[in-house]
């Protein structure tokens, strides 16, 4: 078996990184569907030019769904792309590892009650205590 090459250790280096990895994985997605596509229309022996004319759509559409840097594909799209192919259209939505805060749309908030501050200074008689109890007598 063929030993690592220097980009495969570099990349593997690079994934460990949690934001890296996350972006690596959505163009991996990207790449996904534009290889599809391409190959789809390659396939069925038709031209980006012929697909466009029988999908109602300009060859740039076509070209931008199949391109591994667009990520503005819509499902309608789509579906009229793969409908002229003779394909499907399926969406796969899984549920990522579970967290905490995924749980809850806004985050916890923590209720602190506010101190109360007297309202009479100490020097001062309170307004509730009787005659002759605080400091002075007025």
């Amino acid at each position: 078996m063929k030993g690592k090459t220097n980009f495969d250790i570099y990349l593997e280096d690079q994934l460990k990184d949690q934001d890296f990895a996350a972006r690596f994985k959505k163009a991996g997605e990207a790449w996904g569907v534009a290889i599809q596509l391409a190959s789809l229309r390659k396939d069925s022996g038709m031209s980006q030019k012929e697909l466009a004319r029988r999908v109602g759509t300009s060859q740039q559409q076509i070209s931008r769904l199949e391109s591994t840097a667009y990520e503005g594909h819509s499902l309608s799209m789509l579906r009229r792309v793969a409908d002229v192919l003779g394909a499907k259209v399926r969406v796969e939505i899984e549920r990522q590892k579970p967290s905490k805060e995924a749980l809850v749309a806004e985050r916890k908030s923590v209720y602190k009650p506010k101190r109360t501050k007297s309202l009479s200074p100490p020097h001062f008689p309170s307004p509730l205590a009787g005659e002759g109890q605080g400091e002075g007598d007025y």
